[in-house]
């Protein structure tokens, strides 16, 4: 991959993590749960970094920017169906706020990306294919 694979944006490397601990968190729901709430949070945690992974791959920012809108926006369902859990007692308090909290940090992260990317986008203004930028990676926040 290039030094600007989608493997080196912060943000996809915080989805694998969010990833990593739903899957942990989920791992104790009742039985019952398994094609329910638990189903629902790994599709939606794993939907965070195959939508920027996606985006990143279409080498256009508008295209990119799309992706990151998804992604977002299964932040903010994977952040409904904790709460749910947590209702349920499947979650200890203790756990939803861990997940809060990285949740937190990558819809930021995300919204930064959007944001410097929207940006970039109306400086150029136009709808050209744009170069990869490299931004949201380690190399160049």
């Amino acid at each position: 991959m290039s030094p600007s694979s989608y493997k080196n944006l912060i943000a996809w490397q915080k989805a694998m993590e969010l990833v990593a601990m739903i899957y942990d968190a989920t791992e104790q729901f009742p039985s019952h749960e398994q094609f329910g709430l638990v189903s629902q949070l790994r599709r939606a945690a794993v939907s965070v970094p195959s939508n920027i992974a996606e985006g990143k791959a279409h080498y256009s920012n508008r295209d990119f920017v799309r992706f990151l809108r998804h992604a977002r926006g299964s932040v903010a369902e994977i952040e409904t169906q904790i709460l749910i859990a947590e209702g349920r007692k499947y979650l200890s308090p203790a756990t939803t706020s861990k997940l809060a909290q990285q949740l937190d940090e990558l819809g930021r992260i995300l919204s930064g990306l959007i944001s410097t990317l929207n940006k970039r986008e109306q400086a150029r203004g136009s709808e050209s294919v744009a170069q990869d930028s490299g931004v949201g990676t380690q190399d160049h926040p």
